[in-house]
Order: structure tokens, then sequence, then C-alpha cells
């Protein structure tokens, strides 16, 4: 199973993280299978790459806590319900 979730990055006091697509399995900073965003908690700045965050979720992919609410704020799952109702 795939999660969307953290990969912290930065260093000591001054974290950054990465929003990556992992395997449930993998440890915190494990391997990913990609890279679909960017969390600056300090700066509150926030990138993400939705399309790929869309295509992940179509296939199944459960996103954590932390990573819902940064996707809910920049809108992902408004473009995601959108897209359901076309398809079906």
């Amino acid at each position: 199973m795939v999660k969307l979730r953290l990969k912290r990055c930065g260093r000591k006091q001054r974290a950054v993280y990465r929003i990556v697509a992992i395997d449930v399995r993998s440890r915190r900073e494990g391997r990913d299978l990609r890279k679909v965003g960017f969390y600056d908690p300090i700066n509150n700045q926030t990138h993400l790459n939705v399309p790929a965050i869309l295509d992940f979720l179509d296939k199944g992919a459960q996103p954590t806590g932390t990573v819902h609410d940064i996707s809910k704020k920049a809108g992902v799952f408004t473009e995601f319900s959108l897209n359901q109702t076309k398809f079906n």
C-alpha cells in the first residue's frame, strides 16, 4: 500500500519536509517512489505537484493526517472530487 507522507530534510532545528509517495513499510527517510511536494513549516511555504498527487490518489494512495491537511488547504481534494465525478 502506498501513502503520501512527509519526509524530513533540512538541518537541526530547521526542519523542512518533502511530501513523498512511499510504501507503508518503509521508514520515514526510506526510499520514496516519487517526490510530489515540499513543505516548510517555519516559513509556511508549500509547493505541491497537484497532477502527481491526483494520480496517486486515483491509484488508491492514502495521505497521512498532516499531508491531508496541507493538501486540503491547497485545494487538491476539490480537484480530486471534480475528477471523480467527471469520470463516473
